[in-house]
């Protein structure tokens, strides 16, 4: 188990990352699936042997409404049907902080329940806002979970030019779900858990 890093150098370069994968080229993406609320791209992940995923679509509302939804706090637990706690274990300066967090069991519990600790930053991006996280190998293993690893992942949400109450919301995921599981597996529920995670977000932000 490792203490806590330093802050302000690890949220500087995990924006630094996210800024970079938000570079990439349309070429470097592949479609892997695509719904009336998102589209979702991957390319293989330089951080582990899985992939990168990029998701993409518009969503109907102002952009610090959408990220406080998103970001740790006591909207996402209500909406985000793949998450079934969530606690913050340590709070600093900078919209900065770790949280503990636990998912459902996906695709009839061919893959079981897992457990996160990640660190998590929000900063401003442009005229909007990015939410970008990475995993720590920080306090004990719940029983019952595997603990799975979030590389750095985050959400760029800003707003569009000619419709300013509507959110151009774009993420980039790459988790190890770890354990024994076929890689069409992960890759089937990487893809679903995505859009879902769109159609979820607008469900929750309509009421």
């Amino acid at each position: 188990m490792d203490l806590l890093p330093n802050s302000a150098p690890l949220a500087t370069k995990l924006r630094n990352t996210l800024v970079q994968y938000h570079s990439i080229g349309d070429s470097e993406w592949r479609v892997a699936k695509k719904t009336k609320d998102a589209t979702v791209w991957r390319k293989p992940s330089e951080e582990f042997s899985g992939y990168l995923y990029k998701a993409q679509g518009v969503v109907e509302d102002v952009t610090n409404r959408i990220v406080d939804h998103i970001r740790p706090g006591p909207y996402r637990l209500d909406w985000d049907s793949l998450m079934t706690t969530m606690d913050i274990m340590e709070t600093f300066e900078e919209n900065c902080c770790v949280m503990r967090y636990t998912t459902a069991g996906q695709l009839w519990n061919i893959i079981a329940p897992r457990e996160f600790v990640d660190f998590s930053y929000t900063t401003n991006y442009e005229d909007g806002l990015l939410t970008c996280g990475i995993s720590l190998d920080y306090g004990e293993v719940r029983p019952n979970f595997v603990r799975g690893f979030n590389h750095p992942c985050g959400w760029f949400c800003v707003p569009l030019k000619d419709y300013p109450s509507h959110s151009l919301l774009t993420g980039y995921i790459q988790t190890e779900l770890r354990g024994m599981l076929p890689q069409s597996a992960v890759d089937t529920a990487m893809s679903s858990t995505l859009t879902n995670f769109y159609s979820d977000l607008k469900k929750a932000l309509k009421t």
